[in-house]
C-alpha cells in the first residue's frame, strides 16, 4: 500500500476484513517478549499500545495494574478488543486512529509497547517511532518486537516484505537518542493465534528515554 494511494480509506477496509470474525486471529494470550519485559512495567504506571490489534497485550497490561492506552486502526479488532477487556473485567481506554491521527503529546506515558507494528513503510515507520519517543516521559521505557528479515524465510507470520522488517542496525539508528537497554536478534517458536505460530525471526529491544 503506497501512502500517496488515492484511496486513503483502503488500510483500515483490509484491516477490518482481516479481523472481521469471531476468531482471535493472535490469540488472548499476550506476547512473550512483552511478558518476559514485565519488571520494566510497574502498577499504575500509564502506558500505550500502539496498534493493539484484538487487545492481547492491552488487555494483559491492565491485569497487571497499569492504566492502558490502545489504539489501532481497525474497528473491528478494537471491538473485540473492548470485548475481551469486558470478559477479563478490566479498564482499557480504547481509539480507533490511524499512525498519523493518534495525538503523541508530549511526554505523556511511562511506557510505550510496540508489537509486530511491521505494516509501516519506511517513510510511516519514521513518524511512528518519533511519536513512540516524543509522547514518552523523561524516563519512559519503550518495549518493541518484530521480525527480522530472515523471517522471510520461515513464512511464519509478518509481512512480505524485507523493507517492513527490522535490524538492530535499523533499530540502533532510530532510537540511538535513547539508552538501549536491550536489543537483540533471536529465533524462537511463538504461537500466537493463526497467524504467528511457528519457528520465528524475532528481535526484541527495550529503550529508556534520557532525563531531561
Amino acid at each position: 500500500m503506497s501512502e500517496t494511494s488515492k484511496d486513503p480509506g483502503k488500510p483500515a477496509r483490509i484491516w477490518n476484513e482481516l479481523f472481521d470474525g469471531p476468531e482471535y486471529l493472535f490469540g488472548t494470550e499476550p506476547n512473550d517478549y512483552l511478558v518476559e519485559k514485565r519488571d520494566y512495567l510497574k502498577r499504575c504506571s500509564k502506558v500505550l499500545l500502539v496498534a493493539d490489534g484484538e487487545g492481547r497485550n492491552s488487555v494483559w497490561c491492565a491485569l497487571q495494574g497499569m492504566e492502558v492506552d490502545a489504539f489501532d486502526l481497525s474497528e473491528k479488532a478494537i471491538a473485540k478488543a473492548r470485548k475481551l477487556a469486558q470478559e477479563k473485567g478490566v479498564s482499557v481506554n480504547y481509539s480507533v486512529s490511524s499512525i498519523d491521527g493518534w495525538n503523541w503529546e508530549n511526554d505523556s506515558y511511562d511506557a510505550v509497547i510496540v508489537i509486530f507494528a511491521q505494516f509501516a513503510t519506511p517513510n510511516m515507520r519514521s513518524r511512528l517511532f518519533d511519536g513512540c519517543i516524543r509522547t514518552l516521559k523523561p524516563g519512559g521505557i519503550l518495549i518493541l518486537q518484530g521480525y527480522t528479515p530472515k523471517q522471510l524465510e520461515f513464512g511464519t507470520g509478518g509481512p512480505a516484505k524485507v523493507e517492513h522488517l527490522y535490524t538492530e542496525e535499523m533499530l540502533s539508528g532510530y532510537f540511538g537518542m535513547m539508552d538501549i537497554l536491550e536489543l537483540r536478534s533471536y529465533n524462537a517458536f511463538i504461537r500466537e493465534g493463526a497467524r504467528h505460530t511457528g519457528i520465528s525471526a524475532l528481535i526484541g529491544m527495550v529503550a529508556r528515554k534520557k532525563a531531561e
